[in-house]
């Protein structure tokens, strides 16, 4: 298994995600400026030329969440995602897929200053909106499943631990904090981040 990766990329959360299931892995770090994900070479395993991209026995993973989902489901037995019969299934999905689908959009909107546009219509809404779900989403305590920590929580909340450290979340409530922190002290998440 390949993991391509570059540490001020979200292949961050790939690679956090590979240290919470303790996999064995080759991880290639690629270098932005020499214009290694630009390479032909690598653009034949993921056209886009982004990282993450994971390579699985001739299987090629990209975009975040869509890795960190393979990984949970292939190594179900470690816990990470729920049963694939499990009512959770449904939760753990839109955690999973909320960050990539409404949240980095939006949050790319409001640093790019695009304000005129029809919030009904774009698929993120708008920063309020998103704000309200964040707090709506955000668990009081524990994780954002009742089983406990999951891929979801890598995934969701990795985003919001990123959203801090960059500004793009003003004023985090309390209660937005306290998951940060709890996400922050896991021994994974330590392992794999530089300090924020």
């Amino acid at each position: 298994m390949q993991h391509y990766f570059n540490p001020m990329s979200r292949a961050v959360t790939t690679h956090w995600m590979l240290k919470e299931l303790e996999v064995d892995h080759d991880q290639i770090t690629l270098d932005f400026q020499a214009g290694d994900t630009q390479t032909a070479e690598f653009r034949t395993i993921n056209p886009m030329g982004k990282v993450p991209t994971l390579v699985d026995d001739g299987v090629v993973v990209t975009e975040a969440a869509a890795i960190c989902a393979y990984l949970a489901d292939k190594y179900i037995e470690k816990g990470l995602a729920p049963p694939f019969d499990s009512p959770q299934r449904g939760r753990y999905y839109r955690y999973l897929f909320f960050p990539g689908t409404t949240l980095e959009p939006m949050f790319s909107a409001k640093q790019f200053g695009l304000t005129d546009y029809s919030a009904v219509s774009a698929g993120w809404g708008d920063f309020e909106r998103c704000m309200a779900a964040i707090e709506a989403m955000t668990p009081d305590t524990g994780w954002v499943l009742e089983s406990g920590f999951s891929a979801a929580d890598v995934v969701f909340g990795g985003t919001l631990d990123f959203a801090m450290q960059f500004g793009w979340l003003d004023a985090p409530s309390s209660k937005v904090m306290g998951y940060v922190n709890r996400i922050r002290e896991r021994p994974a998440y330590q392992e794999s981040h530089v300090s924020p």
